[in-house]
């Protein structure tokens, strides 16, 4: 399974300062909304009996809260994280993130989200002072200094149109997805590209094809979200996606297809192509992923953790797809949904599920055991600590918590735990 070392007691706290702002912390005893989410007549039908919907009644979540409300995690903003970028670069929408295994936070961001204003010195002439795109990749060490760049627009073959996924391996290869559909000017997002940590292309997974999406088809993917590997079993485990409705398991040496599966661990062949009725709130549970299926995390206890987005719910699975169960996060939350990106606590027992939920706009705080709400931290804003369309989450060894956020959002903070 995969090693994720946990928090130790001499692990090391990030001292901060004056300009490190309180954000909202991890509130003990959340009351979690009950309910489940629906995907509508035809796409609905009554969950398998191992189905749960896990919202939680007051009771339950005070009683877990005080069971162990000293190791609920909470968190203050580093406001001066990252550090300044260079070359009067800007940042766009933050389509991804990742943490390597020296603790560096990879981010695979849009350059083309950016806006004439904000690229005003890419200009001619240049209209301001201020300023010209980042590259897509960036590489920033634990205190906001960038280490390396690269990539963008053209950069590699089938580049991707919308930057989205990124996941680095233990050796240090960074895998690439794109989510955009087919436009006028870019075929739609169908690989998967594995680079060195220097940008030099290693393997291109899938292959372009015009025509719809196919979630029978392994030979290319459906605008694939996220990726997380089982690095002991050498397999990279894919959220496929924003075409497909789809988890997809591939050989991480030669990127050769071993297995898949659709929402409830259902076979290939029974994964629905085509448009599905939409989430309504009070309906049964979906019997498809009404996607995007937009994160995928695998534990250190062999478990994985996928985002049905606009189902506001996570599936969880054993690593051959056999369906474990589902947890549903703020159920009633139409639009976008709320499960966007899920990340694990570092402690040796994975105690805790981060949820980053960019339609409310809050990183929930859930028991990994049943789902249920133990904490919270976020609102909607611009100020620090606050997001806005909070995209990703990701957490390193020393229990730093890193966001991204897209839309008018595009940036990346830093949150550092609390005693």
């Amino acid at each position: 399974m995969p090693s994720r070392p946990g928090i130790t007691a001499t692990a090391r706290r990030i001292a901060l300062g004056g300009a490190t702002l309180t954000a909202l912390v991890a509130a003990a005893a959340l009351a979690a909304c009950g309910g489940a989410p629906s995907g509508g007549d035809d796409a609905s039908a009554a969950a398998p009996p191992t189905a749960t919907a896990s919202g939680a009644t007051d009771t339950d979540t005070r009683a877990d809260a005080a069971a162990g409300d000293a190791a609920i995690p909470r968190y203050a903003v580093d406001a001066a994280w990252p550090r300044e970028l260079p070359n009067n670069w800007i940042l766009g929408q933050v389509g991804g993130m990742a943490i390597d295994s020296q603790d560096h936070v990879w981010v695979f961001q849009r350059p083309r989200s950016n806006t004439v204003d904000e690229l005003s010195a890419a200009q001619t002439p240049p209209q301001a002072i201020c300023c010209t795109a980042a590259p897509s990749v960036l590489e920033f060490d634990a205190e906001g200094t960038l280490l390396r760049s690269w990539g963008g627009p053209g950069y590699a073959p089938n580049w991707p149109a919308t930057e989205h996924g990124i996941f680095v391996d233990d050796t240090g290869n960074v895998w690439l997805s794109g989510n955009s559909a087919r436009t006028d000017t870019a075929a739609e997002d169908r690989v998967i590209l594995k680079f060195t940590g220097d940008g030099e292309l290693l393997a291109t997974y899938g292959r372009p094809v015009d025509g719809p999406d196919d979630n029978q088809d392994t030979s290319y993917f459906g605008r694939v979200a996220a990726m997380d590997a089982d690095e002991q079993a050498g397999e990279l485990y894919v959220a496929d996606g924003y075409g497909n409705r789809r988890v997809v398991v591939l050989d991480m040496a030669t990127g050769a297809f071993k297995r898949g599966w659709g929402a409830y661990g259902m076979p290939l062949a029974e994964v629905a192509n085509g448009p599905l009725p939409a989430f309504a709130v009070g309906q049964a549970p979906a019997r498809q992923f009404l996607g995007p299926v937009h994160c995928i995390k695998v534990s250190g206890d062999g478990l994985v953790y996928v985002c049905d987005r606009a189902s506001n719910r996570i599936q969880v699975f054993r690593t051959d797809g056999t369906f474990v169960q589902e947890f549903f996060v703020r159920p009633d939350t139409l639009g976008n949904g709320s499960a966007w990106a899920v990340e694990l606590s570092r402690d040796p027992q994975e105690r805790y599920l981060f949820v980053a939920d960019g339609r409310n706009n809050v990183v929930w705080i859930l028991n990994r055991d049943n789902g249920r709400e133990v904490g919270a931290f976020g609102h909607n804003g611009r100020n620090a600590g606050q997001f806005h369309w909070v995209h990703q989450v990701v957490m390193d060894r020393a229990g730093n918590l890193y966001t991204g956020e897209v839309d008018t959002g595009k940036r990346i903070q830093k949150f550092a735990p609390q005693p």
